[in-house]
């Protein structure tokens, strides 16, 4: 069989070792948006397939078996593709997504929100000195309403757009260790993140927790019923090794 597994994430990258080690033809796929990333073990491709149409074209050329998606949990656009091509041509389909923390301790008092245009309008009404993890491609839905304020910004790559004069722009890829986190955050007085989830990007949320501070998180969209989801590279491994029974 021939595997495309939609990467770009850690949990796509450990599962690239498992293929690996079991024997499994594949090819991880990137999306290309950050210049310098985490390249997976095997064969890798760098850039999109050019929507839908690009990516069924892409299915039949290289006859692919099977697909994993195991991009970011907010990654929807290429998901949103990946479901569309796999189900027209009876690709079979699998996604990989790590836990997100809507149980995890605290959770309760957090400001949950639909999307980043209400979590800037209600960070606005919460601090002075917000935190943004929220990726540099949202980063212009908050100019607007936080644009005086005096925000601490943290992306992996340098936006392409200008930010306001009174931001604080710190570049940095993480994981991020606790005692990091600590002194970091010690004067900003709310944190605005996504629903990532898992363990990777938890230490800030452990931070905000312990200074009782607010936290402002963009939920995930809602992944369709149909499909057929899995939670940790393990699990993702037994079901390529099924698919890949005669």
């Amino acid at each position: 069989m021939t595997l495309l597994l939609l990467g770009g994430t850690a949990e796509a990258r450990e599962l690239a070792v498992l293929l690996q080690d079991a024997g499994v033809r594949f090819v991880s796929s990137l999306a290309g948006r950050v210049s310098q990333p985490r390249l997976p073990v095997g064969a890798v491709q760098i850039g999109g397939f050019g929507g839908v149409a690009g990516l069924r074209s892409y299915l039949h050329e290289m006859r692919v078996s099977a697909v994993v998606d195991a991009t970011h949990p907010f990654a929807d656009g290429m998901s949103a593709n990946a479901l569309a091509a796999c189900t027209a041509d009876g690709v079979p389909l699998l996604r990989l997504e790590r836990p997100g923390w809507s149980n995890a301790p605290g959770a309760e008092r957090w400001h949950w929100v639909d999307n980043h245009d209400e979590a800037a309008a209600l960070t606005a009404t919460l601090g002075r000195r917000p935190f943004l993890t929220v990726g540099r491609q949202s980063l212009g839905r908050f100019v607007g309403p936080l644009a005086h304020t005096s925000a601490l910004v943290r992306v992996v790559e340098e936006p392409a757009m200008t930010l306001p004069p009174t931001w604080t722009l710190l570049m940095s890829r993480g994981p991020h260790p606790l005692d990091d986190e600590r002194g970091l955050m010690a004067d900003v007085d709310v944190l605005v993140t996504k629903d990532s989830g898992g363990s990777y990007t938890w230490a800030k949320m452990q931070v905000a927790g312990e200074r009782d501070i607010p936290v402002v998180i963009v939920r995930r969209s809602v992944v369709p019923s149909a499909l057929e989801v899995v939670a940790d590279p393990v699990a993702a491994a037994a079901w390529v090794a099924a698919i890949g029974q005669p």
